[in-house]
């Protein structure tokens, strides 16, 4: 188990790094990545023929435009849960990808075996239908969407490191898994309505898209959801060993199959069954959800704001960063601000520097916790080295961003230069020695650390002003290449 020192140290550079052993052909990423992908690709295939074969061409075609509609609308919902710390874009669409063909595809084939055989072995196929959807579906179903957290959990660890993760991870999961299920089920509709001549608002295809698209979108997302919190509440525990760290996902995906049970099963509790299981249960454990991982986030961003104050005063970070990087607001109008002056690349080098600012303030909490892996003083590290390496981009754009949004009680020096343009880089209003009670939290100005090379940095926004290092003042970081090894989240 390791520790976080006080206040982060400056090591030396390290030198050359010794060769690594050579890995065998089936530990390199390339491998692992192509089978990966192989094996989603021929599930979607096989996906595709099944749903195809069942619902015939048209059929498909519709259910496929029908489905596609709540998609977007909730995996931009779970992305908006992620903006504090937002992961690579590729364990969403591995998660999306799973859910959609793998998953999919255990279900309809375990399923499928299953009912056939309770029928066989009771010779009462309604029994058997009954008994397949309130208890086989819920469990086989379920435990396909958690293979993919699980995945994701065990191979993306840096990734995986709360609770909101598991609730985005687990919520785009099932999202993938609904769209399959629905382009299913809206295609079977329609073939029923080709055969009836059902048309119109009263047909069994607009009942179908009314039931599953409009009022219940969020049903597998929601289930799934437990399992994922499970698995965030487990991802807390870092360095802790244990039965509970095992537990708390399994607790997590017994609750999905409980109430997943309990939402198909909705149907055999009488006429308006159905209606009395979404309003006593599916609204209340949708609103209590979402209040539980917005209060999660905001929580996170007060870590952010509680966390990050150690690195000014060790003089790794501006002093008004640590309030600008706990804003949704200020990080916006940094990433805006950026592009208006300093075009693409500078919008995307802040939105890096607030992701590595934000797992580097994570990483401190569970090192000052003792919870962090043994590789913390090499995170801590290679996280630093990716903001100082960003530092000219983001630093006037998040001092601008904090002189808009912050009260003159957190950032006492005036408010953002004439007509939104930039103040010069490290200009932060009166010298803090001169009103040391209004230096941003508390520090003195001798505390604040450096804001860039001696006698300041010229930076896409400006020049430096005069009265910025009126002596120089040593960098954090020695003179000399960077640190060997990838930067977090490039």
């Amino acid at each position: 188990m390791a520790t976080c020192p006080p206040y982060p140290t400056y090591p030396a550079r390290p030198g050359p790094a010794a060769p690594l052993p050579r890995p065998h052909w089936w530990q390199r990423a390339w491998v692992r990545y192509g089978a990966l992908i192989t094996l989603l690709a021929i599930s979607g295939l096989v996906i595709l023929a099944l749903v195809r074969e069942q619902t015939g061409t048209q059929g498909f075609l519709v259910g496929l435009g029908l489905a596609v509609l709540p998609v977007p609308l909730l995996v931009a919902a779970f992305r908006w849960l992620d903006r504090v710390d937002p992961g690579p874009w590729r364990n969403l669409v591995f998660c999306f990808a799973w859910g959609a063909c793998a998953a999919a595809l255990i279900a309809i084939v375990a399923n499928s075996f299953a009912t056939r055989w309770i029928a066989t072995a009771t010779a009462d196929p309604a029994s058997a239908d009954t008994l397949g959807t309130t208890v086989i579906a819920p469990v086989v179903e379920e435990s396909a969407k958690a293979a993919a957290v699980l995945l994701v959990f065990l191979f993306r660890r840096r990734d995986f490191t709360g609770v909101v993760d598991g609730v985005v991870f687990a919520g785009v999961t099932a999202t993938g898994f609904a769209f399959t299920e629905n382009i299913l089920y809206l295609g079977t509709a329609f073939g029923t309505d080709q055969l009836t001549g059902g048309s119109g608002i009263a047909s069994v295809t607009a009942a179908t898209f009314f039931v599953r698209v409009v009022m219940s979108p969020f049903a597998h997302p929601l289930f799934t959801v437990l399992t994922g919190i499970g698995f965030g509440v487990a991802a807390l525990r870092t360095g802790h060993r244990g039965p509970v760290r095992v537990l708390l996902p399994l607790a997590g995906l017994l609750l999905a199959m409980g109430m997943h049970a309990l939402w198909n099963g909705s149907a055999s509790f009488g006429e308006y069954g159905f209606f009395a299981v979404y309003a006593a249960f599916m609204v209340p454990s949708f609103g209590l959800l979402t209040w539980l991982v917005i209060w999660t986030r905001q929580r996170e961003l007060r870590t952010v704001r509680a966390e990050l104050p150690a690195y000014v005063v060790a003089g790794w970070l501006a002093p008004a960063e640590p309030f600008a990087l706990g804003s949704m607001r200020a990080r916006r109008i940094a990433r805006q601000q950026a592009r208006r002056h300093a075009g693409k690349e500078a919008a995307r080098a802040v939105t890096q520097y607030e992701a590595c600012a934000t797992s580097l303030a994570f990483l401190r909490q569970r090192g000052r916790r003792g919870r962090a892996g043994a590789d913390f003083a090499v995170r801590e590290r290679q996280l630093l080295d990716a903001l100082w390496d960003r530092r000219e981009a983001a630093r006037p754009a998040l001092d601008h961003a904090a002189r808009v949004t912050a009260p003159p009680w957190v950032y006492p020096y005036g408010p953002p230069a004439p007509h939104g343009a930039f103040a010069p880089p490290g200009v932060y209003g009166p010298p803090a020695a001169h009103v040391p009670h209004q230096a941003p939290y508390g520090f003195h100005a001798a505390q604040q650390g450096a804001y860039g090379p001696p006698g300041g940095a010229r930076g896409p926004y400006g020049t430096p002003h005069p009265a910025l290092h009126p002596t120089p003042h040593p960098t954090p970081y020695p003179p000399g290449p960077p640190a060997p090894g990838p930067s977090y989240r490039p």
